[in-house]
């Protein structure tokens, strides 16, 4: 039987598309990643890969082989990984991909008593806005809404999200509530634009009795940003349409009031995604849970729909 390494640089390569990428994934260099599959092919028999100086691809040998060995490797990778960390604490680097804003305002509180709990781990998280590959991209974990589920991966529902209307009381000082989305024209609409798609978000509100009507703010800025949104909104410059985990800090302190109070559009779970391997690093295994025991005690899932309380939120963000 190959050295283990020898088989997961290949499979590494294989998935990421290069040397480089895959000696990241396994925290070595890309020259020992090269001599590992040169190694396994002179032992094999059989060239693997069709290299060049632009790209790296399978060859049908290759094509072959991965499809053989990808689960076997990872179940394999993962008993050997499980019998190690038996007798110890649940250690190593933790990597997450997460959203900016919302990593911020709801994982980075949670640290202190993670890292409590589990001394050993290493955090390392990346918050950014954009659609990642946990698999290919080596990541353990990852926290956001609407991500693919591709296959191998697991998905926890943490709470629903609600978009909701929002505006300074200054902005809504001396002007008529609307009494539903369509008089949403009216005023200065501070709206966004899908980083993905390029078009700006339109969306569908409904209130309790079941009505459904589009909210036809008017443009008045642009932005890809949530964040962006939220301040302009709070400086006063329009109303906008926000999802609550952004909207609730704001609307506790009062800074910001809700305009249609009782209509909102429900637009997806936030969820925990992970990879469905029958034995989970340690690392991650207790990550999954302490995310899942603190969201559930903090009544997250309460909170981020369009009635959620001011008390769900001050217990959400208490470290």
């Amino acid at each position: 039987m190959q050295p283990l390494i020898y088989l997961e640089c290949f499979v590494k390569a294989a998935e990421s598309g290069s040397f480089s990428a895959a000696a990241r994934l396994l925290a070595i260099t890309p020259a020992a990643v090269s001599k590992n599959v040169a190694r396994l092919e002179a032992a094999l028999g059989v060239r693997l890969f069709q290299r060049s100086t632009r790209k790296l691809t399978l060859t049908e040998g290759g094509e072959h082989f991965l499809r053989q060995i990808s689960a076997a490797l990872t179940t394999l990778s993962d008993a050997v990984n499980d019998v190690s960390e038996q007798d110890r604490q649940p250690a190593g680097t933790l990597r997450v991909s997460m959203g900016q804003a919302f990593g911020r305002g709801y994982m980075v509180p949670l640290l202190d008593e993670f890292l409590q709990r589990y001394p050993a781990i290493v955090p390392d998280w990346r918050f950014e806005n954009r659609q990642v590959d946990l698999i290919g991209e080596g990541f353990d974990a990852g926290i956001g809404g609407g991500l693919d589920l591709k296959p191998g991966m697991v998905a926890r529902e943490l709470g629903r999200i609600h978009i909701v209307a929002v505006a300074s009381a200054s902005y809504m000082a001396n002007k008529q509530q609307p009494r539903d989305p369509s008089e949403l024209s009216a005023f200065d609409g501070i709206v966004r634009r899908a980083s993905h798609t390029g078009r700006i978000n339109q969306y569908s509100l409904r209130n309790a009795a079941g009505d459904t009507a589009t909210a036809e703010l008017r443009p008045r800025i642009i932005f890809d940003d949530p964040e962006a949104i939220c301040q302009a909104a709070l400086m006063g410059l329009g109303v906008a349409l926000l999802p609550m985990p952004f909207a609730m800090p704001w609307l506790q302190n009062g800074a910001l009031e809700r305009v249609l109070p009782g209509w909102s559009a429900d637009v997806g779970p936030v969820s925990l995604y992970y990879p469905a391997k029958k034995l989970l690093p340690a690392r991650t295994r207790v990550f999954v849970d302490f995310v899942i025991e603190q969201f559930r005690d903090r009544d997250f899932a309460r909170l981020i729909q369009s009635n959620g309380s001011s008390a769900a939120l001050s217990a959400v963000r208490q470290h």
